[in-house]
This record gives C-alpha cells, sequence and structure tokens, in this order.
C-alpha cells in the first residue's frame, strides 16, 4: 500500500509504485482534503507552556562552546 499527501502544482502526475504492484489492478484517487484550522487559544497556550519550561530549565544551561570532548580521558576507568 501506497498513501502519500501531496500539493500539486499542475494538473499532471507521475505515481511510482513498488515492485510488488506491478501487473497487478491498483486503485488511484484523488480528492481535496481540508486544512485544518489551528486555534489560536490552543497556540496561544502552546506558547505559554514552552515558556514556563524554558523559565524553569533555564538554571541547568551551560555554556559548553570551548567544551573539547576527550575519547581517551571518557574511557579511562582508573
Amino acid at each position: 500500500m501506497v498513501r502519500t499527501i501531496i500539493k500539486p502544482t499542475k494538473n499532471s502526475l507521475t505515481i511510482r509504485l513498488p515492485d510488488n504492484l506491478v501487473g497487478k489492478t491498483v486503485e488511484v484517487l484523488a480528492f481535496e482534503l481540508e486544512t485544518p484550522k489551528v486555534d489560536e487559544t490552543v497556540t496561544a497556550d502552546k506558547e505559554k507552556r514552552i515558556k514556563a519550561l524554558e523559565k524553569g530549565l533555564n538554571k541547568y544551561r551551560m555554556d559548553l562552546s570551548g567544551f573539547k570532548f576527550d575519547r581517551d580521558e571518557a574511557n579511562d576507568y582508573d
């Protein structure tokens, strides 16, 4: 089974089928999908939650720009 959702830019389309469908009868359907509308309150609530998470996790941030990983040091178990 192949399912692909596309937004065509012209009225002609070529579809590549898997080898196991070659020589078999297949059905092709084309219909318009409704674009779901994003509720603004959900988006605003999501942004509030993201900001609250960032604020709570800021104390765990550190500058690692000068960090260099040393594999030998990491594997030194002595």
